[in-house]
C-alpha cells in the first residue's frame, strides 16, 4: 500500500466513525501518522527534490552562522556540560553543518558540548544517525515531543520550521451569532470537505479581539490557533536552565492575522515547490503549514520566566551575526558561494522577510 492511499484510508475511517474530525486531527494524521504521514516519507525532505525549500537547503552558511552565534551563547553558560537541543532535525543536515563549524573554529566549545535532538519519527532518527555518524558520540536522541530532558538544558534550545508544522485548529467567525466556530473535516462523495463542527474543543483558545474589530469582521472570516505550539514552547522554556530558546519560522504578530487579505487564514500546502490552497487534497503527499502566532509564543515563554531578547526578520538576525563576525580571524572564507547563500537567506523576496526569529533567554 502506498503512503497516499494508506493515510487517506486511515483518515476516512476516523471521519466515518466520528462524522467529522477537527482540522487539527486531519493535519496531525496527514503529516505525522506513523508509516504513512507526509513527514514519514523519505522523499519529503526539503530541497530541490522535495516540496519546499528551507534555509538549510540553501547551503551550509545558515548552519555556519548559527554555530558562530550559538558558540558565543554557550561560552556565556557557566562551566560544565552544555547542550544544543534541536527540535525536529529533518535529515540532520543543519546539525552536521553546525557541528562541523564548531569542530573547525570552536573546538573548545565542542569539547564540552552535547548535541541533543528531539525527534519522534523512527525513520527520521535513522536518517539523522547516518548523517551525523562522524559525531555519533556527541549526539543523543529524545523520541517524543514531550520527552524534554528532565534535568533541563544548559545552552541552546532551538527549532527551524517546526512550529509552523504543528497541527492547528481552524476557526471561523459567525457574524450573526457573534461567536467563533471551529472548522472540521468531513467526507462528501468520497472527498474530504470543510464542515462546521458543533462545538469548539475546550482546549482551544479562541481569539479575543476588540469589539470594534469584531463588529466589522466579515462573516466566515477564518484564522488558525495552535495550542500545540504554545504548549510545547512553554514546556521548552521551563526546560531551559540557562541559555537561549529560539525559533525560525514563518510567522506573524497576533494583530497581523486579522487583516482583509487574510480572511481565509494563513493555511497553505506545498506540493512540488508550488503553494496551494487545496489543503484537503493529496493527504500524505503534500506539506501543510500555517503561520506561527509569535505573540502567543512569546507570551508562553515569558510566562515561564524567560526574557524576550529578539523578535526580528531572518534578514536582520543573519545580518547581525555577520556584522559581529566580519573582523574576526574565524571569519575568513567569505567567497562567492557564501555571498549567494547569504543573499538568499536575507533577500526579502526569498527567505529574509517571511521568516521571523524569536530569541528568549534565561
Amino acid at each position: 500500500m502506498n503512503n497516499n492511499r494508506g493515510i487517506i484510508g486511515i483518515i476516512e475511517d476516523e471521519v466515518k466513525l466520528r462524522g467529522a474530525v477537527s482540522f487539527a486531527r486531519f493535519m496531525e494524521l496527514a503529516l505525522y501518522c506513523p508509516n504513512f504521514g507526509y513527514y514519514e516519507r523519505t522523499e519529503a525532505s526539503p530541497g530541490r527534490n522535495g516540496d519546499y525549500f528551507t534555509s538549510v537547503s540553501v547551503g551550509p552558511l545558515f548552519g555556519e552562522l548559527l554555530a558562530n552565534r550559538f558558540a558565543g551563547w554557550l561560552v556565556a553558560v557557566p562551566d560544565g556540560k552544555r547542550q544544543i537541543l534541536e527540535a525536529g532535525a529533518h535529515d540532520g543536515q543543519l546539525a552536521l553543518d553546525m557541528l562541523r563549524r564548531l569542530k573547525t573554529h570552536w573546538p573548545d566549545v565542542l569539547d564540552s558540548l552535547e548535541y541533543w535532538i528531539l525527534e519522534p519519527s523512527i525513520r527520521r532518527r535513522q536518517s539523522q544517525e547516518i548523517t551525523l555518524s562522524d559525531f555519533q558520540s556527541r549526539v543523543r536522541w529524545f523520541e517524543s515531543w514531550d520527552a524534554l530532558p528532565p534535568d533541563g538544558v544548559r545552552g541552546v534550545i532551538f527549532s527551524n520550521e517546526l512550529l509552523d508544522a504543528m497541527p492547528v485548529h481552524r476557526l471561523g467567525w459567525d457574524a450573526v451569532g457573534g461567536k467563533w466556530f471551529e472548522w472540521g473535516v468531513a467526507l462528501e462523495d468520497g472527498r474530504f470537505v470543510w464542515t462546521k463542527l458543533n462545538m469548539i474543543d475546550p482546549s482551544v483558545p479562541v481569539p479575543v479581539l476588540p469589539n470594534e474589530l469584531l463588529a466589522v469582521l466579515p462573516d466566515g472570516f477564518s484564522t488558525e490557533v495552535c495550542p500545540a505550539a504554545t504548549n510545547w514552547w512553554h514546556r521548552a522554556a521551563q526546560t531551559l536552565r540557562d541559555g537561549k530558546l529560539l525559533a525560525f519560522d514563518y510567522g506573524l504578530a497576533a494583530e497581523e492575522f486579522f487583516t482583509p487579505e487574510r480572511k481565509d487564514g494563513t493555511l497553505r500546502a506545498y506540493y512540488q515547490h508550488h503553494a496551494t490552497r487545496d489543503i484537503l487534497e493529496r493527504a500524505g503527499e503534500q506539506d501543510i503549514t500555517a503561520s506561527v502566532n509569535f505573540s502567543a509564543i512569546r507570551y508562553a515563554g515569558e510566562s515561564a520566566g524567560l526574557v524576550t531578547e529578539t523578535f526580528a526578520t531572518q534578514a536582520q538576525f543573519m545580518a547581525d551575526i555577520v556584522a559581529a563576525l566580519v573582523n574576526e580571524p574565524r571569519f575568513n572564507e567569505w567567497f562567492a558561494p557564501r555571498s549567494r547563500q547569504f543573499q538568499t537567506l536575507t533577500h526579502p523576496e526569498h527567505l529574509g522577510q517571511s521568516f521571523r526569529v524569536l530569541v528568549q533567554g534565561r
